[in-house]
């Protein structure tokens, strides 16, 4: 290559470098002011969730093109808790259709806790597949030809989200199974209702298990633009997720994803989330973005106190509320967008 070649090509790379700056200085801007007050405590009530490191932070956002944004601790693992929820429902809804498993799992949100040992009484169904019960409820429907079988059906799905093999933290699996004495309460009250079918301690090994699949900020974020890009994962380009089902995922996260905050994030954000007791949000803005959080002390409510500010100062600043008129959303697309060739 000639020093002419090589000085155009590193020009190309600096403008497609510099074109990425606007964005990638607005969400530095977000993550440092949302790092103060540094409020809230961590998830005790799990063993292993209490090792967490108080001081952890990270964001990332990932563009339906495949552009990727990151600060702070990205990288640091985790355990994805219920934000795992969603994409269970997902799995059973590829394999059993909407109305068989809609039999099974309501999907009307709930003013009760997301442990909550209750059921709907008119159709003795879980209240939604966001809190613990409809969860329990989805992880009965996972296919398979056995134990092993179902729990690599359930890791290959994530795997697919995330574009990369996932693994299972085994001592918080441990520490949940010897901790999650209210679950097999719900469980064996669903069992009785007839909405749990499987071998009832065989559903709740792999509920535990899919709430200790090991995931980042940025695996949260690929998994959040997956959903966004219509279920194709904008990476790998893998299908995830049929595509019909994508706004059943979308729709009760929108509704039921934030714990008790539901309602409140979806009035003052007006975009699908997810939470967990870990630190983790996982929030869509269909058609453009994913975004993951990860910061483990928690609200009153359960969710992490830095992420809802990230997702809160994104959501404001380029109107994302799915309600909003749209005229500022132009201003996300023209910092996400990468220059032309010249």
């Amino acid at each position: 290559m000639s020093h002419e070649q090589t000085t155009s090509l590193d020009a190309l790379l600096s403008r497609m470098k510099s074109a990425a700056a606007p964005f990638r200085d607005t969400l530095r801007e977000v993550y440092e002011s949302s790092r103060h007050p540094n409020d809230g405590h961590v998830a005790d009530y799990i063993p292993e969730l209490a090792r967490a490191d108080p001081e952890w932070f990270g964001v990332s956002v990932v563009t339906v093109d495949g552009q990727t944004f990151d600060v702070g601790e990205s990288d640091q693992a985790f355990t994805i808790q219920s934000v795992s929820k969603p994409f269970l429902f997902g799995l059973a809804l590829e394999h059993h259709g909407r109305e068989h498993v809609l039999s099974k799992i309501g999907v009307q949100p709930i003013g009760e806790a997301f442990n909550s040992i209750t059921l709907d009484e008119a159709t003795n169904r879980p209240f939604n597949p966001m809190i613990n019960a409809g969860a329990i409820a989805a992880a009965d429907l996972v296919p398979g030809d056995d134990f092993p079988d179902r729990v690599r059906r359930m890791r290959s799905m994530f795997g697919r989200y995330c574009g990369k093999e996932v693994y299972i933290d085994n001592s918080v699996f441990a520490s949940e199974r010897a901790t999650g004495h209210r679950n097999r309460a719900i469980a064996h009250l669903m069992m009785n209702f007839g909405m749990v079918d499987g071998p009832l301690e065989e559903t709740l090994e792999l509920y535990f298990q899919q709430c200790s699949v090991i995931v980042t900020a940025r695996d949260l974020a690929v998994m959040a633009a997956t959903l966004a890009n219509r279920g194709i994962n904008p990476l790998t380009g893998e299908q995830a997720i049929a595509p019909e089902f994508v706004k059943d995922l979308l729709s009760v996260m929108h509704t039921c994803g934030m714990y008790d905050y539901a309602g409140e994030w979806a009035y003052r954000l007006g975009v699908p989330a997810k939470s967990g007791v870990s630190g983790g949000i996982l929030c869509v803005v269909p058609g453009q973005i994913g975004i993951g959080t990860f910061s483990p002390k928690l609200d009153a409510k359960g969710n992490s106190v830095r992420g809802i500010r990230v997702c809160q100062e994104i959501a404001n600043r380029f109107g994302l509320h799915i309600f909003e008129a749209g005229d500022r959303t132009s201003s996300l697309a023209d910092e996400l967008t990468p220059p032309r060739p010249v």
